[in-house]
């Protein structure tokens, strides 16, 4: 095995790998609120298990990567096991590796689709302390039988205002999946989130 970081490992199974992670991504944005299991941390990468197999199996030469911490040794990884090249920009990135919700950024700085092609719009995957613990919100939309309780740790109260306006805009905008060690969690831009109804 490489002690080179840029050459460390991929999937120990690219194809079959790539396949359950491709299928439980889909489930966790299917079922919004969700946590799904993706896999176990691999070895020299600098990244969640979860991210780290999400990049591996979504990324191609033709979906550039935004980063919101420049890391060239990580980039240099992804590069060489998928040709996923980095974004110049946000507006220009398929996919956006995001570390922290409370840096100054927002989410039409990034490919919203438009009504005609949704599709073109930036998957943002955002590495979190946890996927619980934090203040719980109110999850409604496709996929959620009738409410979903979710309360993600580390996301800034002032974010779920970008992600009204963000779900406001469909079919365009942004989708979201939230990562925390081997585990992730999908918001796509359907699903509306407001704080929880008080009786």
């Amino acid at each position: 095995m490489s002690t080179n970081p840029l050459l460390a490992p991929g999937l120990p199974d690219v194809v079959h790998g790539s396949q359950q992670t491709f299928r439980a991504v889909l489930d966790a944005l299917a079922r919004p609120g969700t946590v799904c299991e993706i896999g176990a941390s691999l070895p020299q990468v600098a990244l969640g298990g979860a991210m780290a197999r999400l990049l591996l199996s979504l990324t191609d030469d033709e979906t550039p990567v935004w980063w919101q911490r420049a890391d060239t040794t990580t980039q240099g990884w992804l590069q060489f096991h998928t040709g996923a090249g980095v974004a110049a920009n946000a507006g220009a990135a398929s996919f956006a590796v995001i570390h922290d919700l409370d840096a100054p950024f927002d989410l039409v700085d990034f490919a919203m689709g438009s009504a005609e092609s949704p599709e073109f719009s930036t998957t943002l995957i955002v590495e979190l302390p946890a996927l619980h613990g934090g203040q719980e919100l109110e999850w409604r939309g496709p996929g959620i039988e009738v409410l979903q309780r979710v309360g993600l740790c580390g996301v800034p109260n002032h974010f779920w205002s970008q992600w009204q306006a963000n779900h406001a805009a469909f079919p365009a905008g942004v989708d979201m999946v939230f990562t925390c060690g081997d585990q992730a969690l999908g918001l796509p831009r359907t699903t509306r989130v407001r704080r929880l109804e008080r009786v």
